[in-house]
């Protein structure tokens, strides 16, 4: 049976979803996956529907969920399903829901200097299967500076320098994450800070790190069936967020 994964392609088109969805679509279709393209949010209605994927990808910046749109892909991440995006379209969606941003492992709120700012993105854990044989590498890009979960396991960073003067570079020299995964529940999940346009993949090292990590962020449902893992293992009644 294939494994299915659905994209969210829209928001800002500033961040060119139609393009970095289809480079997504294209790569998981090679591996074997049906890939379903939505331009749409009333699709994360369905519960049954997210509860049937491997791989959830957002490609979405901006926006808003209703609670009939958030609560259910927060089960099916829960369940087993992964969730794997980039930049703008997963930790720069849904600004007004916490769920989301719960999920996702971080919120963006800064890229200083703008586009076009050159700066090292380091590998800090080389002996994981995402990271294994990729060195430090360099990009001109936004930079983008997050408010991140202490709960990812982080696995790049970059350093924010203080040669771009603003308000926060009193603070000296901080490093940020720019690759991480987390867990939800029984749900893998992935992020890759780069990918303000879709060319940034078209440097080796960026474009690998997202491969293996939608990948691996899939392989978790797997896991879960074997298993019999359900959200249910974690559902609490009293308020969470």
């Amino acid at each position: 049976m294939k494994r299915k994964a659905l994209i969210l392609c829209g928001g800002w088109d500033g961040h060119e979803p139609k393009l970095v969805s289809a480079r997504f679509k294209d790569f998981l279709e090679s591996k074997g996956f049906e890939v379903n393209l939505s331009e749409t949010l009333t699709v994360l209605e369905d519960k049954d529907y997210l509860m049937s994927l491997d791989l959830l990808a957002p490609v979405w910046t901006g926006g808003q969920l209703s609670a009939e749109q958030e609560e259910p892909v927060m089960e099916a991440i829960g369940s087993g399903v992964g969730m794997a995006g980039c930049h703008g379209g997963m930790c720069d969606s849904f600004r007004t829901n916490v769920g989301w941003q719960f999920v996702t492992g971080a919120n963006w709120v800064s890229h200083p200097g703008g586009d076009g700012t050159p700066y090292r993105v380091n590998i800090i854990s080389s002996s994981n299967p995402l990271t294994e044989g990729i060195k430090d590498f360099d990009v001109s890009s936004e930079q983008y500076y997050l408010h991140v979960d202490p709960a990812n396991e982080v696995l790049a960073t970059t350093r924010f320098s203080v040669s771009v003067k603003w308000y926060h570079s009193a603070n000296g020299e901080v490093d940020v994450p720019v690759v991480w995964t987390k867990r939800w529940g029984h749900g893998r999940v992935f992020y890759n800070a780069l990918g303000h346009h879709n060319d940034i993949f078209d440097i080796p090292e960026a474009w690998e790190l997202m491969k293996r990590g939608m990948l691996w962020a899939a392989e978790g449902k797997r896991i879960a069936v074997e298993h019999g893992y359900s959200a249910e293992d974690f559902k609490n009644e009293r308020k969470m967020f």
